[in-house]
């Protein structure tokens, strides 16, 4: 339960700084924005092992960057792809 925990804040965390340095009208409340941080963190985790800059694996400076960098990706595929 712990690890899961730590799931939800991290999303939490890079779901809101993703949504503050890239404002915008984007759907959802704290849900959402929990939901998009954690498959940010995700996206940023993969890429950062990829490209040998780092993973998320705790509650670092790095982890938290790499998460809310694939936070805002995730933001930017879903404005592009969600054009009305």
């Amino acid at each position: 339960m712990n690890g899961l925990f730590s799931w939800i804040l991290m999303g939490l965390v890079a779901g809101v700084l993703g949504k503050f340095l890239l404002p915008g009208r984007d759907p959802g409340g704290l849900i959402v924005t929990i939901i998009i941080g954690i498959l940010g963190a995700m996206l940023g985790g993969w890429i950062g092992t990829k490209a040998a800059i780092g993973t998320v694996n705790d509650f670092s400076l790095q982890s938290v960057g790499l998460a809310t960098g694939g936070s805002i990706l995730l933001l930017i595929l879903y404005r592009m792809f969600n054009k009305k």
